[in-house]
């Protein structure tokens, strides 16, 4: 058993006590640890925000909730998993906006709203591009002056190929006449740091993985995605403000269950999710990593992603995105 699959186990057992005898939230649910597909490898959002709530999860349904990373495939590996696991509550998946865009991007043997049912739209924030603090680039507009003058010479790195924050770059190059050379690594934690040690000088990304390296000095935000100015970039100027018109590209996260789940206890999670989410010690934890909570209905939840597949999609065939891209 991978290391940090085996003190993901150990921890929720000793944060749930009553794990053999299911009660309250988790009653009805099959008498055995419940499984949290992260998608992702260890150290980057997905996996930080999961590991936030997943204690508390646990002791709310009175049963252990073990995280298994499934990384790999900009986390269609851990989703194409969690669609073949059984239908029977036992197994959920905490995604990232990757969920959305793989929907276009991959050829994959699933489509999200037919294998999975949505739980909750857990939270949202800001996309940033980042610099490292080393190199010339003091603001976005810089960045676009040095990719018109030498267009595709400046390296800029995401967590996967068409992922939210590749796609995102994509039609900011489009909108803004310059293009940039994307470097896709497997993950966001091998992406920061490559972008932390000066290897990459610039990087979209979620704030979550990157605050930390913002605050010390160490990465510089030129511009974020969200609409408006985010209270976990202060001072840094969005996209839209800076001459790309109404532009927004908020990344999220969501809980989802295997498509055919009884609706008790879908209805049991969400309600599970939205407590402990709200739960100020939980969601302290989870904003002061630079996203917001959201914790919505399931209803919310499916028409947010339904939503985003269909905006991206457009970007991604417009700009021929592939997985090989």
């Amino acid at each position: 058993m991978d290391r940090r699959v085996f003190l993901g186990f150990a921890g929720s057992l000793l944060a749930a006590p009553s794990v053999l005898r299911a009660q309250g939230l988790g009653a009805g649910f099959p008498d055995r640890p419940l499984r949290l597909i992260v998608p992702w490898a260890p150290g980057g959002s997905t996996d930080t925000i999961a590991r936030l709530f997943q204690p508390r999860l646990a002791e709310v349904l009175g049963r252990a909730v073990v995280i298994d990373n499934r990384g790999g495939a900009s986390g269609a590996t851990g989703a194409m998993e969690a669609a073949r696991a059984p239908a029977d509550g036992s197994t959920w998946t905490f995604v990232y906006d990757t969920q959305a865009t793989n929907e276009t991007v991959m050829r994959l043997p699933f489509r999200t709203m037919e294998a999975f049912v949505p739980v909750c739209h857990a939270a949202s924030g800001p996309l940033a591009m980042v610099a490292h603090h080393t190199s010339p680039y003091h603001s976005f507009q810089q960045v676009v002056d040095a990719a018109k003058q030498a267009p595709d010479t400046l390296n800029y790195a995401t967590s996967g190929v068409g992922g939210l924050a590749h796609v995102a770059t994509t039609l900011l190059q489009q909108q803004g006449g310059f293009r940039l050379v994307h470097v896709p690594y497997r993950g966001g934690g091998p992406a920061v740091q490559d972008v932390v040690a000066g290897h990459v000088p610039l990087f979209m990304t979620n704030v979550v993985i990157v605050s930390q390296h913002i605050r010390a000095g160490t990465l510089r935000a030129l511009g974020v995605t969200t609409a408006t100015e985010s209270r976990h970039v202060p001072g840094c100027p969005t996209f839209a403000s800076q001459g790309f018109g109404s532009f927004a590209a908020p990344t999220w996260w969501a809980l989802l269950g295997r498509a055919g789940t009884p609706a008790p206890l879908v209805r049991q999670m969400n309600e599970a999710m939205v407590q402990v989410l709200n739960e100020p010690a939980v969601k302290s934890k989870i904003e002061e990593q630079g996203c917001d909570i959201v914790a919505s209905t399931p209803q919310e939840c499916g028409r947010f992603i339904e939503a985003e597949i269909a905006k991206w999609a457009r970007v991604i065939t417009d700009n021929n995105i592939r997985v090989d891209s």
